[in-house]
């Protein structure tokens, strides 16, 4: 296992990041205890460090059963957890990127992690009725306060994160220092603004979804059963023919659909930290092994073109021959960069 700097704020990272959101039954899937011990120490034994969860997960099992494990050594690990999802049901107050929730929400946190601090507070999805302004004072005070080290955003809107991260420059706050989307192969959205703004922005992405609920690993194309319904739109037309591109591909090289889709996600022009989550230790294994699949730029581009999506309006504009030869005086190919 390797490492990445998270960001521009210095930690040290894992390449793999291990999701938590399987550690606990209570959802009616997942690993029981003793299985998410393994994962656990299989994780950390080929060299993790960066652990996902969240307040909402399995209903606080996941964040508990972590603090368990990582209690031992809890310097070595990076933990980040999140807030924002409910954790009442019927009560407002309980849900948003409002501070109410957000102190409440960290504190409860903190008490089932068995932890001082957590070294990433993730904000989980953006409420649209918290101002940007309210948010960044917010959690610019829990760490000043020694309760969370860093801070990141997940699930919102590039506009959004530059605002906060503009604001939080101007106004001496802490800052975000990195994203977390959802990307695969069969989720490229993030491409049109996400990714772009966190290469200028210097911030770290971790990608959650990388294996398509599923759909990358061939099981589906195979004939088995999972977590997608029948109806699910994932299996659209477009959809089933990457998929059955990335088993074709992974059959070629001797690796599985799994340890493809995400070594695709790992060797983009700017790296990306996939999450993992796993309900047993043979899946982690197999993950850990696209640590070792290197993807030639013929695969790449065979990947990339199955997959593509249109990047719309104004990327396609901007990108277009007609754009070019008027922002550059039809010399654009004699530009050196």
């Amino acid at each position: 296992m390797n490492y990445r700097l998270l960001g521009n704020c210095g930690l040290r990272v894992s390449e793999l990041c291990l999701g938590t959101m399987t550690f606990g039954t209570d959802w009616g899937w997942g690993a029981d205890k003793a299985s998410s011990q393994q994962i656990f120490d299989t994780f950390i034994n080929a060299g993790g460090n960066f652990f996902d969860t969240a307040n909402r997960y399995t209903n606080g099992t996941s964040e508990q059963w972590l603090g368990e494990f990582v209690k031992s050594d809890r310097h070595r690990y990076v933990v980040g957890t999140k807030y924002s999802l409910k954790d009442r049901v019927g009560d407002l107050n309980f849900s948003g990127n409002h501070k109410k929730n957000m102190v409440r929400s960290v504190d409860e946190s903190l008490k089932r992690l068995n932890t001082e601090y957590v070294d990433v507070l993730w904000l989980h999805s953006w409420d649209f009725t918290t101002a940007v302004e309210e948010v960044m004072r917010g959690l610019d005070d829990l760490v000043r306060s020694g309760k969370v080290l860093h801070l990141g955003i997940s699930n919102t809107p590039a506009w959004v994160i530059s605002r906060a991260n503009t604001l939080a420059d101007w106004k001496g706050l802490n800052k975000f220092v990195a994203i977390q989307v959802e990307y695969s192969l069969i989720q490229r959205a993030p491409e049109r603004d996400l990714l772009p703004m966190a290469d200028e922005m210097g911030l770290s992405v971790t990608s959650w979804g990388g294996l398509g609920n599923g759909l990358l690993t061939a099981k589906y194309t195979e004939g088995q059963t999972g977590r997608l319904r029948e109806n699910s739109p994932r299996f659209s037309e477009k959809n089933n023919a990457i998929a059955l591109e990335v088993k074709n591909i992974a059959a070629e090289l001797g690796v599985t659909a799994s340890q493809l889709a995400l070594a695709w996600i790992m060797q983009q022009q700017k790296p990306v930290i996939p999450i993992v989550g796993v309900r047993n230790v043979g899946q982690l294994q197999d993950n850990i092994k696209s640590l070792e699949v290197n993807l030639s730029s013929e695969i790449l581009t065979r990947l990339n073109e199955a997959s593509a999506i249109e990047l719309g309006y104004p990327h396609d504009l901007l990108a277009s021959n007609g754009s070019k030869g008027d922002l550059y005086s039809g010399l654009f190919d004699h530009l050196l960069f």
